[in-house]
């Protein structure tokens, strides 16, 4: 018999990372020199937040998405904590909600202003005071809102729920005490009913989510773990440490039964800590090394060989921490199907990492990108605590598939004989603008409305657009105020290209109208 090679078909064999171009990074940001085992930097669609480095306290920055380009030195930080901040993670569904914890054994939870951060922020929304030791892990409930998990030095895991008019907590809705020294890592499954954990007494711990009962104990000798991750909805475990070797290692286990690793696989001699990420779309799992200046990726099966390596991003500048963009945050237009953040310290840079998947067409890609989690919650945070478990809500990624305003209804009246006259596409686009413009008053009014029924003019009666009076404004004088007014005109640029969309439908609705008219009246 002859030998044949095996051969694997997959859309991500040629999966290639491209790293942004320098006017497309973050320069000049003071990255955090702790030594803390965390990715000191969380990101999502609007903000990117990196932990900084400060004199008498902790402080981090959050820096909209498109300011790219140096760093004003003077950016307005977040700076509540008395002790460094350790960890800090979005809400993930609400693009403006972080939360943060410290060493001087508090979680915050801070809000952000939609627009911009015009001075630093010293006091948060919320403050939680349930741990007596430094808080070093932090976790939100992936399909539960307001429903946070943080433990601590105190080896404890302490579930809070946010969900309350009360701005300081001192008591959990529950505490999780099965751990005998601390904890290091956390993940939850799909769904948010188990949690994973892994302790610096090396063992894997799953445990359900709400009671804190051990399901699973892992208690191999050959590997000892330091970060864990659920591998989405196939009931696989992941974890990252070290052989009995001293040799970097990754690890994959059954959900069910931690006894035997499924599949491990050595890695190099290194000393950095392993960061591993998992996309459930694509079932690819990306390996980051503190130190390292690549990132690994594999794709993951149910069948043996598990863990399939793919290839890996090469670059030589090291990076301190990593931070992950959430899907709903990426650019399908370049078949984008994931984006890292990596914190290079020696250049004091944050460098943007896109992982494409080459494809020759312009169109969106379904294939590759399947329903993923969205923006909004499955559950309350009552509902989970009742004992309800619920999977994300998923949405699609294809540009229009979630219209975030309705489309106006065109009213409805009688026809004249005027009607029966074919319009041409002119008179209908000047018809549908001066419908468009009294829109545009009644969308300001309302709004108007909203902020107390009051129109800000110039003190003669003149209202002012956007709250500032254009003629007797003086110009920015900081680059703080430039970037103010610039961000608000692209909010208005923005709000009036979807209002031009809107208007192309409608006229394309007329046009289909004024045929149907023609049509019947042909018939008649």
């Amino acid at each position: 018999m002859s030998w044949q090679p095996q051969y694997r078909s997959s859309k991500y064999r040629h999966v290639f990372g491209k790293a942004a171009t320098k006017e497309n990074c973050y320069d000049c940001v003071p990255i955090t020199r702790s030594v803390h085992d965390n990715p000191f930097c969380a990101a999502n669609p609007q903000f990117l937040a990196v932990v900084t480095e400060c004199a008498g306290g902790g402080a981090f920055l959050v820096i909209p998405l498109q300011q790219t380009g140096k760093l004003d030195p003077h950016h307005p930080r977040v700076c509540g904590h008395k002790g460094n901040v350790l960890d800090i993670k979005w809400n993930p569904f609400d693009d403006f909600v972080i939360a943060s914890c410290s060493e001087d054994a508090t979680v915050k939870i801070w809000e952000i202003p939609k627009h911009f951060l015009s001075k630093s922020i010293t006091t948060a929304a919320k403050e939680l005071l349930g741990h007596s030791r430094r808080v070093g892990l932090i976790e939100w409930h992936p399909t539960a809102s307001n429903i946070l998990f943080s433990t601590g030095y105190d080896y404890k895991i302490n579930i809070w729920n946010l969900a309350t008019s009360e701005s300081v907590l001192y008591d959990p809705v529950k505490t999780i005490d099965v751990h005998q020294d601390v904890i290091i890592s956390m993940s939850f499954n799909t769904d948010g009913s188990y949690l994973a954990t892994s302790c610096k007494d090396r063992k894997i711990r799953i445990l359900d989510a709400r009671s804190g009962k051990v399901i699973q104990e892992s208690n191999c000798k050959s590997h000892k773990a330091s970060k864990v991750l659920f591998l989405g909805n196939i009931k696989r475990v992941l974890s990252t440490g070290i052989s009995r070797w001293n040799h970097r290692q990754i690890s994959l286990w059954d959900q069910d039964d931690l006894s035997v690793p499924l599949q491990q696989e050595d890695l190099d001699g290194s000393s950095g800590l392993l960061f591993p990420f998992y996309d459930q779309d694509t079932q690819m799992l990306y390996v980051v090394g503190r130190g390292d200046g690549n990132i690994r990726y594999y794709e993951i099966s149910t069948e043996k060989p598990y863990m399939n390596y793919l290839t890996d991003f090469r670059t030589y500048l090291p990076q301190k921490g990593i931070g992950v963009m959430p899907k709903r945050g990426l650019d399908v237009s370049s078949c984008e199907v994931f984006r890292f953040y990596r914190l290079i310290t020696i250049k004091s840079l944050i460098e943007p990492v896109s992982m494409i998947v080459p494809r020759r067409s312009d169109s969106y890609q379904d294939d590759i990108y399947p329903l993923t989690p969205g923006g909004l919650p499955a559950l309350t945070a009552k509902e989970w605590l009742s004992g309800i478990n619920k999977g994300p809500i998923l949405i699609s990624l294809k540009p229009g598939s979630e219209t975030p305003h309705p489309l106006p209804r065109i009213p409805d009246r009688v026809p004249t004989l005027s009607d029966s006259r074919p319009k041409t596409h002119q008179e209908t686009k000047d018809q549908l603008t001066g419908s468009g413009i009294r829109q545009r008053h009644e969308f300001r009014d309302e709004n108007i409305l909203k902020r107390g029924g009051e129109e800000p003019n110039d003190g003669k009666g003149n209202p002012i657009p956007n709250g500032l009076d254009v003629f007797e404004c003086p110009p920015p004088k900081t680059e703080n105020e430039l970037l103010q007014m610039f961000y608000r005109q692209q909010d208005e640029i923005r709000r009036l290209r979807e209002l031009m969309n809107q208007r192309d439908v409608q006229i394309k609705q007329l046009e289909l109208e004024i045929k149907n008219v023609r049509n019947s009246a042909a018939g008649h």
